[in-house]
């Protein structure tokens, strides 16, 4: 009889020390506990950003938010932050021609942004991290960056840019195929969406449309115009995602994870960079007195 008491003891121990873990997604936080999680974050806060739009003829539509916030979820499941939930005001002008493109307004995807950003930053968020699932949001997420400099702000913005791993590469090439030019719903995309949730990819569909890349601006040499993603890939797709796996997927999931971790630690002490923003919010009020 003291045994079955010993244990029920045990196990109400257990079960009471999981119902006081503190959530890292926000959505799951209560009000009292968001206070507490600021906190313990050391007021940081992941932004996962992604969009919905066409990842060829075999993956979701959000397959950029799923990854996004997958990386995120396993960096602060290893070292605390908040995680917002899924963000997907993104720029994909690119991608408007196919079915289930969600394009905004750039003055919208520029004010959700920048109100989101604010937001945290009133609710004690001081180092905001986006995690950035989205290449077409590239030129648009340095420039907003840089445009955090036009006026005095009480917190800073980071992105995190995941290295390129050339021994994760050749591991995944070797579970699957190599894919040079797997861009866009390729093999690595394909794979980590695979590990996240295999029910939402349909590999033996990967095949039905090209993902090659059609060159048709290559008559004209170093010019820039807004149509060139269209005029390399009109299926929206680029590269091969027939031959992914979920092990490769885990593999690339992983090693950005593991380097997001990293950067969160070095954020979570950095002093400097915020101690720089303000030095130059306040030379910036006075130019002519800034010593040349």
């Amino acid at each position: 009889m003291k045994r079955i008491f010993l244990m029920v003891v045990a196990l109400t121990g257990l079960f009471s020390l999981k119902s006081q873990t503190l959530p890292f997604k926000l959505e799951e936080l209560t009000a009292p506990d968001f206070i507490k999680a600021v906190e313990k974050s050391s007021a940081t806060c992941i932004l996962p950003i992604g969009v919905f739009e066409k990842h060829g003829p075999h993956m979701p539509l959000g397959t950029d938010l799923y990854i996004a916030r997958e990386i995120a979820l396993r960096a602060a499941e290893k070292e605390y932050t908040v995680v917002f939930p899924w963000y997907y005001f993104s720029q994909i002008n690119e991608a408007r021609q196919q079915p289930g493109t969600i394009a905004y307004s750039h003055d919208l995807i520029w004010r959700a942004l920048q109100e989101t950003l604010d937001e945290l930053s009133r609710n004690g968020f001081k180092k905001i991290i986006i995690v950035n699932g989205h290449g077409g949001n590239n030129a648009f997420l340095e420039y907003f960056g840089m445009t955090q400099l036009d006026r005095k702000r009480d917190y800073v913005l980071y992105w995190f840019r995941p290295q390129f791993n050339a021994e994760i590469q050749k591991k995944v090439d070797e579970l699957t195929q190599p894919d040079p030019n797997g861009m866009h719903a390729g093999n690595s995309e394909t794979a980590m969406v695979m590990a996240i949730d295999p029910s939402l990819v349909h590999t033996h569909r990967a095949g039905q449309q090209s993902g090659k890349d059609e060159a048709r601006m290559n008559h004209l040499k170093n010019v820039f115009t807004g149509i060139w993603w269209y005029a390399r890939f009109p299926n929206h797709y680029s590269g091969d995602g027939s031959k992914a796996n979920a092990e490769a997927g885990e593999f690339l999931l992983n090693n950005a994870s593991e380097q997001l971790i990293e950067v969160l630690k070095s954020i979570k002490s950095d002093k400097k960079v915020p101690e720089l923003y303000q030095q130059f919010y306040n030379d910036a009020e006075n130019p002519i007195k800034t010593k040349q």
